[in-house]
């Protein structure tokens, strides 16, 4: 047996044969001629060593084996598969189905799987892939395709994006609750004598914090501790080694519960705002289209503390 050289023309003459009864019904169905359905009935044959159609009991026209009735099941059963796949790939040409890769800054992973969950509530057909790295590594995926759409605080210069607010991003300082600058207006003298726990250099927090430390300090050196993550930051401040400049919404839960407060400085808190991006260059795959159309129209509900607001 051959059935690699199996032809979908072939299978469909044997199916107009078993519906139709005959040669010539099945070749007038498919607008074809009876020689021409011949060909491929002997083609099958050929193909599968046996006899697949036979004379029908009552002497008029053809009728199929039972060989030839078991390909027929087969033969629908890919016409089936056919079928579905036909429907999906409309629905992934109307960005009704498919799968769409998320992005997002590591600062953004505290809302970011509640937004992934009202995006899959919303659009039950269309997965959504989570990725989550420093900013760095962000731009970099935005730059090579490999995220349809990105999470940010801050817009790459590069590459070129399409970007749109999702809501604000507040900065600001925070200590442990036993810590000395603690519950009181902190000057800018006192401030740069604390030690700085911060993220790596190319962070947005980091950036964000240098601009304003230099600017209300004139340029005023200071102490920091880089540490890897916000994870890592929370805890050495809880442990009393430092204060942190952070984004706000990473220690949602520590300041309601008292593990972490909020110190009140010059200029702070620093207002700024999220971002979904996509590269400007590239016309959006309709489902990241469908996909960013949702996310804006959710106008940042997904945020920490966007019930206050």
């Amino acid at each position: 047996m051959r059935f690699d050289a199996i032809t979908l023309k072939q299978l469909r003459a044997l199916d107009a044969v078993a519906r139709g009864g005959s040669l010539t019904a099945a070749a007038a169905s498919l607008g074809l001629t009876t020689p021409a359905i011949h060909t491929q009935i002997k083609g099958l044959e050929e193909a599968t060593q046996i006899r697949l159609i036979q004379r029908a009991a009552d002497g008029a026209g053809s009728e199929l084996t039972e060989a030839g009735h078991v390909l027929r099941l087969a033969a629908l059963r890919i016409t089936d598969n056919l079928s579905q796949a036909e429907a999906n790939l409309r629905a992934l040409a109307r960005g009704q189905a498919g799968r769409v890769t998320l992005g997002v800054v590591s600062t953004a992973k505290y809302f970011a799987p509640r937004l992934v969950k009202l995006l899959q509530d919303s659009h039950p057909d269309i997965e959504i892939a989570l990725r989550v790295g420093n900013r760095e590594a962000t731009i970099e995926g935005l730059a090579r395709g490999a995220f349809d759409l990105a999470i940010m605080g801050r817009p790459p210069r590069a590459p070129a994006v399409r970007a749109e607010p999702l809501g604000p991003h507040p900065h600001g300082l925070v200590a442990a609750p036993d810590h000395p600058l603690a519950g009181q207006t902190v000057a800018s003298d006192a401030l740069f004598e604390q030690v700085f726990l911060a993220r790596e250099t190319g962070s947005g927090t980091r950036i964000l914090m240098s601009r304003w430390l230099d600017r209300i300090g004139d340029g005023r050196g200071y102490e920091t501790l880089e540490m890897d993550s916000n994870e890592t930051i929370k805890q050495a401040v809880m442990a009393g080694l430092g204060i942190a400049f952070l984004s706000l919404h990473t220690v949602t839960e520590e300041l309601a519960t008292g593990r972490l407060v909020e110190l009140a400085a010059p200029g702070l808190p620093i207002m700024r705002h999220w971002f979904v991006v996509r590269p400007e260059a590239e016309v959006p795959r309709p489902v990241a289209a469908r996909i960013w159309d949702a996310i804006v129209t959710l106008q940042g509900s997904y945020l920490p503390g966007a019930h206050d607001r």
